[in-house]
């Protein structure tokens, strides 16, 4: 049956088509006949009517999508207020961070759809897995890592390490990222610029110069390696994010890759596919990769977004991004976890 979604996102005219998992989760919606909203997270309302859920609402337009550069969006009608648990089966929670306040209030005003109308992912557990607290899990497969706001603390990880490389917590796409040699210069400088920006603490992790030969991210649906491929920076960078210049090749796993990842690894980074009982962590976008020694995994997380998913389709991966992206296996399992009611409307099962 066809669906009415509705994503939760940055503005359209910004995407980046050629490597925005949400665009190709909208392509792909379009391609089974479910209708598609758009709408800004800064739109999100809630008020009180008397229930205990209250009435959430968003200011949102129909929108057709299509894999064309530079004409990639029409809008279908006019923006208008939709009532998120009346007007929309499911609704796709995908916006960029920063993972502030903003962000973390959007997703328990989301939260409060339980019962009515399914999100993806759920946003209570979209709050729980930070990308980069997250990935602290895992700590045996990243480069020495310290987080911390005392200066002094950062001090003694540099002169312990050498290089380091100082970014923000809660950041994403590459952004704000600094290489601080192993002298230590302006280390105390850029310090304070990150206290005056930030008010948690930092992130700090020894630099790894294998960075130049790329890092590879390596995709798992349901616990099982879908792919890889190798992000590589561009001139003048160390910085491997396509949003900062990178670039992205297909890519193998090498047979330690395959006995690292073997078992053990695998069914602790996912549980389940996209709508596990657990955390969300959504098959279709890896977050941050977790690398030591070569090795890179990439931990999918629910705040990552541009992450070479159609890249993955350009460079013989196709499988995988079918697998990932344009699959049945994530639409029908919203269909399954939604049910007709007498109504006519789609809502979470929750039985």
């Amino acid at each position: 049956m066809p669906l009415k979604t509705a994503f939760q996102m940055d503005p359209i005219e910004s995407v980046k088509i050629a490597g925005d998992s949400s665009f190709a989760l909208m392509l792909s919606a379009q391609e089974r006949g479910h209708e598609v909203w758009h709408y800004d997270v800064k739109s999100l309302a809630w008020e009180s009517d008397g229930s205990p859920a209250g009435k959430i609402t968003a200011f949102a337009r129909p929108v057709r999508v299509q894999r064309v550069e530079g004409d990639h969006f029409e809008w279908l009608g006019e923006r208008r207020v939709i009532d998120l648990a009346r007007d929309i089966d499911v609704v796709w929670l995908r916006q960029d961070p920063p993972f502030d306040l903003g962000y973390i209030t959007a997703a328990f005003l989301l939260d409060r759809l339980k019962g009515t109308t399914l999100v993806v992912n759920d946003p209570r557990e979209v709050v729980n897995a930070p990308e980069k607290m997250f990935v602290l899990d895992y700590a045996r497969f990243m480069p020495p890592t310290l987080i911390a706001r005392r200066l002094a603390d950062i001090q003694a990880f540099q002169k312990k390490h050498g290089a380091v490389v100082v970014k923000p917590l809660h950041g994403n796409g590459g952004k704000a990222i600094f290489k601080i040699d192993e002298s230590g210069t302006n280390l105390s400088a850029l310090s304070e610029v990150f206290d005056n920006q930030w008010p948690e603490a930092h992130m700090v992790q020894a630099f790894l110069p294998t960075v130049s030969e790329g890092d590879k991210r390596i995709v798992l649906v349901d616990g099982e390696v879908a792919g890889a491929i190798n992000r590589k920076p561009g001139e003048g960078e160390f910085r491997s994010n396509l949003a900062q210049g990178g670039s992205a090749e297909a890519a193998t796993l090498t047979a330690r890759e395959e006995v690292q990842l073997d078992g053990h690894v695998l069914l602790a980074l996912v549980d389940e596919l996209l709508l596990s009982a657990g955390p969300r962590l959504p098959p279709q976008y890896p977050g941050d990769g977790v690398e030591q020694g070569g090795l890179a995994v990439a931990v999918l997380t629910a705040q990552a977004r541009h992450v070479d998913a159609l890249q993955l389709q350009r460079g013989d991966v196709v499988p995988v991004a079918h697998e990932v992206l344009d699959g049945e296996s994530q639409w029908d399992q919203v269909a399954v976890r939604c049910r007709r009611r007498g109504s006519g409307q789609w809502v979470e099962d929750l039985t």
